[in-house]
């Protein structure tokens, strides 16, 4: 439908601002007619002004997102590039490969430097351990652990020949030398002595009897050896232990081993002796 156009005013020849008003006026019906003829039927006319944001604004924000500095929220290049950087680096830098030279030597640990406790070691510890304490429980109960002398044949009746010493054991017999080692240990080494047949082993004279002996007045003995004590051998033997050695061993002074009234000193294993009978307290 075309727009009426409007009718010119009545004339008034003084009035010449109101007449160009009055052209500029159709003019612009006729030109506004005319696009609305050319418009077809259920077309939207399209906004000019629609048209300028488009082409102005909509090349602008997409140039705004492809730039990662304004995609980051306003960040600075230099910003961006510290972020990525490292991961460039990373895939670039081979860090994952390792050379070696050719003349390098393979490492090794050395085995030998490293040291161990066996068993027997350990046992031999242990079994220290456990004389010690024996030693320091009989020393409380009163005994007073001897002190190593110098081996040496102190036996006041070497050359006697038959018959009973003083102490009623016989002369230059294993019992004897031993009974004789004790009273000198105690501080009797001459008459009257401390200990003699009599309340020693009255039960018998002979050295198998001088376990039950001690075993009936009560009397300390153990496996443990401390100086000073009688080892007792089931073979009819004692002998006076005059020291107890680091290694496992023991040294001993006695009279007739070899049934030769005389005189011997050896050392053996402490275990190769059955019962070490600690002088009665």
């Amino acid at each position: 439908m075309s727009r009426p156009t409007p009718a010119e005013p009545p004339g008034d020849a003084s009035n010449e601002l109101s007449r160009r008003a009055y052209r500029e006026i159709r003019r612009a019906a006729r030109s506004s007619s005319s696009r609305a003829s050319a418009t077809r039927p259920g077309e939207k006319r399209r906004n000019p002004f629609v048209a300028l944001l488009v082409v102005v604004i909509v090349p602008g924000f997409l140039a705004a997102t492809s730039i990662p500095a304004l995609a980051l929220g306003g960040a600075s290049t230099g910003d961006v590039v510290a972020v990525t950087q490292p991961v460039t680096a990373a895939r670039t830098s081979g860090a994952q490969s390792v050379s070696v030279p050719s003349g390098s030597a393979p490492s090794t640990v050395a085995r030998d430097a490293l040291t161990a406790t066996t068993e027997d070691e350990l046992r031999r510890i242990k079994a220290a351990e456990a004389r010690a304490a024996r030693i320091a429980a009989y020393s409380a109960s009163g005994y007073r652990v001897v002190g190593e002398r110098a081996a040496g044949d102190d036996y006041p009746w070497p050359y006697a020949n038959g018959g009973l010493s003083p102490l009623n054991y016989f002369y230059r017999q294993c019992v004897d030398f031993v009974a004789w080692r004790l009273n000198r240990d105690a501080g009797t080494p001459v008459a009257p002595f401390k200990y003699t047949w009599s309340n020693l082993t009255p039960t018998g004279g002979n050295a198998s009897a001088w376990k039950r002996a001690w075993e009936a007045k009560g009397w300390p003995m153990s496996t443990t050896p401390v100086p000073g004590a009688v080892a007792w051998f089931t073979g009819n033997h004692v002998a006076y232990v005059k020291s107890v050695n680091s290694d496992g061993t023991v040294s001993l002074e006695e009279y007739n081993w070899g049934n030769d009234r005389a005189y011997h000193a050896r050392t053996i294993p402490a275990s190769s002796v059955p019962m070490y009978l600690y002088p009665p307290a």
